[in-house]
Parts: C-alpha cells; structure tokens; sequence
C-alpha cells in the first residue's frame, strides 16, 4: 500500500470529526467575538490616536511660534533702542549689553545690505558671554556674508527664512533672516540663537515632533547628531508637507520602508515653515493588538480544553479503529506477524480478536511462499503472465548433504528430521538474508538447494548491477558461512559444517507467475536457469565455491577478482562454456587468488586431468581452455 492509500484509509476518524466539529463552533463564536471587539477598539484607538498626535502637534506647533515671535519681536526692540540712542553717548552699549543679559541664547545680532549685489555688514551686535561659553571662534561672524549669502538674498526679497546654523557653529543653533528697514533701505535683519530651549519642548514620548524650513531641512528635531549634519528631512511625508497649501491636517501615510505612521503638520506665520508631528501606527495598535492576541490566546485554551474532553471521550471506539487500521495496512504490505490484544468488550474488541486470529493464520501462510512476491501481485505490481527479463540465476547446493543427512539417521534416530530441519533452517536464515540484502528474490528451496534470482521481480536499475548483487551476495554466503562454521564444534554430530557450492549465470529469462488457479509461485524458466544449474554442479570438480558464466563474468568481470577456469561442454550447449572462479571483491580484505580460497575453506585442489565425468551425471565434459 502507498502512502495516499494508507491516507485514505483513516483520513477521517471518529476522534478528528468530534475535534472538527467542536473546533469550527468554538471558531465561529469566540472568533466572530475577538473580530468584533478588535473592530471596535481599533476605531475607537484610531480616533483618540489622531486627536492627540494632532493635540501634540499644536502644542509643538504654538510652542515654536511663540518661542521665534519673542526672539523675532526682542530683536527688533533692541534695533528700535539702539537708532533711538544712537547719539546718546554709552547709551547703546548698555542697551545691548542688558538685552543679551537677558536674552543669553542669541549669539548674534547683525544688519545686511545689498547693494546691487555686493553684501555689507551694517550693524553687527554680538553675546561675547555666548561665544566664549560655547567656544565658539569670533572668526566665524567674518564668514557669515559668504556662508549665507543666499539666504541673505532672498530675505531680501521680503521673506522670512529658518535656517539650521549648527553646522556652522557646532552646536545645536538657528540663523533668522528677516527684512528689516533702516533709513529707508530694505536691509536684512539676521539673528544667531540656541535652538536647546525649543528642541526640549519637542520631545514627546512616542510621539516624533520636528520643525523643517521652506527647502525641507531640518531646524529642530530631538536628534542633535541628525542637526549636526545639517541633513535634510527625506520623508513621504514632508514632501506632502511641502506641497500643500493647507496650514495644518492630519492623515495616515505609508513611508517608502512600508510602514505606517499617523501624522500631523502644521505651519507657523513666520518662514513658511512647518512643524510635523508623527507616531507609527504599530505603536498606536499594540494595545488593540495586544488584547487581540489575548482573546485569541483565551480561545485557543478553550478550544484546547474542548479538544481534551473530546479526544478522552472518543479515544475508547477511535484508538482501537485506528490500531486496527493500522493492523489492516500492515497486512496488506505483507506484515503479518501482529500482536492485537482487545481493550474493550464491545464489536470493537471483537473485531480485534478477530483480526488477530485472521493475522496468525496468514503469518504461517506467509511461510509457505514468497511473501514479497505476493504482496507485490497483490498490489497489481506483478501482472499475471510472462515477462522477458535480463537476470541473474544463481542455485548453491550443500556438500556431501546426503552423507550427512544419513549421520543424523544414524546418530538421532527418530529425532534425526528433527535436527536436519532445525540444521537447515539456521543455513537457510543466513542465505535468505544474503539475497534479501542484495536486492535478490528467493524462488524456491529444493532439499538442500537454494534458487535465487536478480533483476526479475526487483532490479537495482541496470543487469550489470543486478549481476553484481548476484556474485556479492553469493561472497557474503561464503563469509556468513565461514563465519558460523567458526562457531560450531568440531565434529558435533548434531550440527556439523557447512560447506556450499554456487553457480552463477545471466541472461534473457522468463519470469512470470505459474501454476494453476489454485496454488501458484513467481520463477523464472529458460535456458539461461538450466546452465546457472549445470554451472553449480561444477564446483566439486573445479575445487571451487562459486563459479560464473561468462555471461555474468563479462558483466561483473572488472569488480571482481577472478580466475579462469577450463572450459567445459555442458548437454545442450555446442560451444564450450567459459568458466571462473570467483574469489573476492577487489580491493576488498581477504583472499586473493583461487589457492587462498581454497585454503580458507579447506577445498583440496583437484587434479582436473583425472576427473570422472560419468559420477556428475555426464552433463560435462572438461576440455583446455580457449
């Protein structure tokens, strides 16, 4: 069975439709409940959101106007005083000298002229008290005409201008050009001062509060390394600011990071500039989304609870439905060696009992053919009929078996079967176990014989690895078998050595299910079986193991150490046959030539010359090599 049929098999359980049900009513109620509740506090959120980023702008917004009216209007009292006095001797000097006593965040007072381009200091009013506490360089007022002589033209062209003077000065610091009008010229009135008092009144707690002139820099904003730099604001949103014509609004934007913010612009009379105020809209949610999380947490334990009562209320019919659901696809895959025990005494207990029974019955059929052969006909992957097949058919035989079998009689007695079967069942263990490993398929048990084949029902891709498996599975029969002959006593009547001979031969086979409609088994016919056959009996003459045609040596030749044997003429066969002798795996631990093998496992060489052909049957006769 695939995975999809297994699927299928339980894909609805009583226990899941109990869980779905419960879950989708649970869902339905608690979750149109959490909606509901998260719609209306979002709304109501958004709303007092939007009131008060709008209510922190104003204040921002008054707080900036006021704080560049005093400064504005102080200025211009001090420049009505000095023309006032201007004749009264030292009475100036103490006009300025109260004024920035009292006003100690202005650096700088100064009037410039422009004469048909050509910018003149007039008037130049400076707070030493400022400059040497701030260390700041008295050179820099020299520097001023050329620094901001933009600034100074269009001031004089009746605007009011903010520009941010920290990176001139080094501290956090705003340049006011303003017009001013002396003895009937139109001059430019520019004041230096620390922007620290106005910056303090920005900062808002989660709300971001900054002012930007009419070019989009920055002049006040809660980051004094972002003024230090005198960068410019890049926003979504101030480009919106200084598009519009209104004096203040209040919107949700999306920034080009993709997040979103509510936010609140409002420009002051003075410089066309504005102050901006905005919170990120995940910050303003977070309590909505907070409580969300919590109602879906809350529901989630419910549910859970929900799912518990129904899981323990359903497990007594759904446990054992999908224990024996479980039970059906293992024997349908061909796992028939079940332990079922009934957990209640209803018709599901008794259908356990039932499949127990039917289990036990099938695991001893199972013995009596091959299992994986019919799992595979069963499953539709073996279709009735023959198919031509390029394969391997091995037969090993056991040496001297009859003997042997007669040294039970004689010893046992009437236990004598007893102990041959359990005497062969071990060796059949370690054979099976050699083909099933390699990929091989066992057809069938002939007294002693074992017949095996590769790449009929199973194939590893390719004959040349079906070949391969074949010879390797027959090295390891020859290691298992030297290795539980090294565990047996010697000359232990009741479990004597094993010793075996294998023969090895490939080509194009037959292979399909025959028999009639009442008993049937997978094989393999052909010629190609009856000289893997004759090649077996071979190997008592040869002194060998295992030997392979020269069709499975041409396959598997080049992995392999081989030696060549002499070529024999087998009944049906008019050309000799090309025998060899297969000794290890290259570059493999253990013997390397035929004499190693034969030392290994105590074959006496033969003298090939002498052999009888008439005691194998006459289905040889051994001639040179060539």
């Amino acid at each position: 069975m695939n995975e999809n049929q297994q699927a299928e098999k339980i894909k609805y359980p009583i226990g899941a439709k109990l869980i779905i049900i419960i879950t989708i009513l649970l869902l339905l109620s608690l979750g149109a409940i959490t909606v509901l509740v998260s719609v209306m506090v979002s709304g109501d959120v958004r709303i007092t959101a939007e009131s008060n980023n709008l209510s922190a702008n104003r204040r921002s917004a008054q707080e900036a106007e006021n704080f560049f009216g005093t400064i504005r209007g102080n200025t211009l009292v001090l420049l009505d005083t000095i023309n006032a006095v201007g004749s009264v001797s030292g009475a100036a000097g103490l006009a300025q000298d109260s004024f920035f006593e009292r006003n100690q965040d202005i650096a700088f007072i100064g009037i410039v002229r422009n004469n048909s381009g050509r910018l003149s200091l007039i008037r130049s009013l400076v707070n030493e008290k400022f400059f040497f506490s701030n260390e700041i360089d008295f050179e820099i007022i020299s520097e001023l005409l050329d620094i901001y002589r933009n600034e100074f033209i269009r001031s004089g062209l009746g605007q009011t201008l903010f520009i941010n003077a920290a990176p001139v000065f080094g501290i956090s610091a705003i340049a006011m050009f303003s017009p001013w009008v002396e003895a009937g010229e139109l001059d430019t009135a520019i004041v230096f001062f620390s922007s620290n008092s106005l910056t303090e009144n920005f900062v808002e707690g989660v709300n971001l509060s900054y002012m930007i002139n009419d070019t989009g820099d920055y002049i006040v904003y809660p980051d004094y390394d972002l003024i230090l730099t005198g960068a410019a604001a890049e926003s979504v949103f101030v480009e919106t600011v200084m598009a519009s014509t209104d004096q203040m609004r209040q919107t949700l934007f999306r920034e080009t990071d993709g997040k979103r913010y509510f936010g609140a612009y409002w420009k002051i009379s003075m410089g066309n500039a504005a102050v901006i105020t905005t919170i990120p809209y995940d910050v303003v949610m977070e309590g909505t989304r907070a409580t969300t999380r919590r109602n879906i947490l809350l529901t989630g334990a419910v549910l859970f609870a929900a799912i518990l009562f129904v899981w323990f209320f359903s497990k007594t019919v759904s446990v054992p439905l999908k224990i024996l659901a479980t039970a059906a696809n293992q024997i349908e895959n061909g796992n028939f060696d079940l332990n079922l025990t009934p957990k209640t005494k209803d018709e599901v207990g008794y259908l356990t009992k039932s499949f127990q029974r039917m289990s036990g019955a099938l695991n001893i059929f199972g013995r009596f053919t091959n299992k994986d052969i019919a799992v595979r006909a069963m499953h539709g992957e073996i279709k009735p009929g023959g198919l031509s097949k390029h394969a391997t058919v091995f037969f090993s035989d056991i040496r001297a078996f009859t003997a042997k079998s007669e040294n039970f009689t004689k010893i046992f007695g009437e236990e004598a079967s007893n102990r041959i079967v359990f005497w062969l069942n071990e060796y059949f263990e370690q054979m099976v176990d050699c083909v099933e490993k390699t990929n091989g398929v066992v057809d069938k048990f002939i007294g002693d014989a074992v017949m095996a084949h590769w790449g009929t029902a199973f194939s590893a891709g390719s004959p040349e690895e079906d070949a391969f498996n074949a010879v390797k599975a027959s090295l390891m029969m020859r290691n298992a078998l030297h290795e539980l002959n090294t565990k047996r006593t010697k000359d232990d009547p009741g479990n004597p050595e094993i010793n075996i001979g294998c023969g090895l031969n490939s080509g194009i086979v037959t292979a399909g299910q025959i028999g009639s409609h009442v008993r049937m088994e997978y094989t393999v016919i052909g010629d190609p079986v009856n000289l893997a056959s004759r090649v077996e009996s071979l190997n008592k003459p040869m002194g060998t193991d295992i030997l392979i045609s020269e069709d499975t040596w041409l396959l598997t030749g080049d992995k392999f150490i081989t030696e060549e044997m002499p070529s024999v003429t087998v009944k049906g066969k008019e050309k000799p046959v090309r025998l060899f002798a297969v000794v290890n795996l290259k570059d493999a631990p253990g013997p390397k030539t035929l004499a190693e093998v034969r030392e290994l496992l105590g074959i006496i060489p033969p003298d090939i010359s002498n052999v009888d052909t008439s005691k194998e049957e006459k289905k040889y006769k051994i001639g040179e090599n060539g």
